[in-house]
């Protein structure tokens, strides 16, 4: 009884292993489900047919699968064969269906030469494609950590490290600045200026320092005036 046609470029065998090597890694289609219940050795990979290119081959695997559903094999094959794209057109039930099989799910994560997209990278027009459809869509409430703060965010407790805090500052230096060569509209500064209006300004950098550093106890490293003030020792009390 045959279950299941193919088509490769390789030996029936290396296929064979390449399929038993797909269903243990946990992909949910017929063929896989069916292939993980057997033994190895209960399943064989038979040659039906041989073809000179891959047009032959894509119309040699559609006449088998035609053929072998006519003699009454039960086929595993979602679709007709072909090298084209599959022809499955999913309904609502059969999403629903796969998305309650894969939920909780856990796949194995694959780096270096193991990720089929390794020494690879996507064309800038696919990142422009992707930007474009995404914008707009994680903002206020569509984000997913909107309203959340204290240990309910996720990135609670992060610190990032010094690497790259530098490297993040050299990436948002000149023209890496978003802001970078824009100017405020009158609009937006009076704007700004109202959401500012009651609240505490210091008058100088000197004062910042002050209300900020010095009478909290905090010292930084980045601030002239901490510095400056460490440097100088204390005047004697009278």
């Amino acid at each position: 009884m045959y279950r299941y046609v193919g088509l490769t470029t390789k030996t029936a065998q290396v296929r064979l292993r390449q399929h038993f090597k797909v269903a243990a890694a946990g992909r949910k289609t017929p063929f896989y489900d069916w292939l993980r219940k057997q033994d190895r050795d209960n399943v064989i990979a038979v040659p039906l047919d041989w073809a000179d290119g891959l047009d032959e081959l894509g119309e040699a695997e559609m006449a088998w699968i035609v053929l072998l559903r006519q003699e009454g094999h039960s086929l595993l094959n979602l679709a007709d064969g072909g090298l084209g794209p599959t022809g499955v057109e999913w309904t609502a039930e059969m999403r629903e269906a796969a998305r309650i099989r894969s939920t909780g799910r856990k796949i194995p994560s694959r780096f270096g030469a193991e990720n089929p997209f390794y020494q690879r990278e996507h064309s800038a027009e696919q990142r422009a494609k992707w930007s474009a459809a995404r914008k707009g869509t994680n903002v206020g409430a569509n984000n997913p950590n909107y309203g959340k703060f204290g240990a309910d965010h996720p990135s609670f407790g992060h610190v990032m490290s010094e690497e790259a805090k530098a490297k993040l500052s050299e990436m948002r230096k000149g023209s890496g600045n978003p802001n970078f060569g824009r100017t405020a509209s009158d609009e937006t500064r009076a704007k700004m200026s109202a959401v500012r209006k009651g609240r505490p300004m210091p008058s100088s950098r000197r004062s910042a320092h002050t209300r900020y550093h010095t009478n909290k106890g905090v010292y930084k490293d980045t601030c002239q005036h901490c510095r400056d003030d460490q440097s100088t020792p204390p005047r004697p009390l009278d």
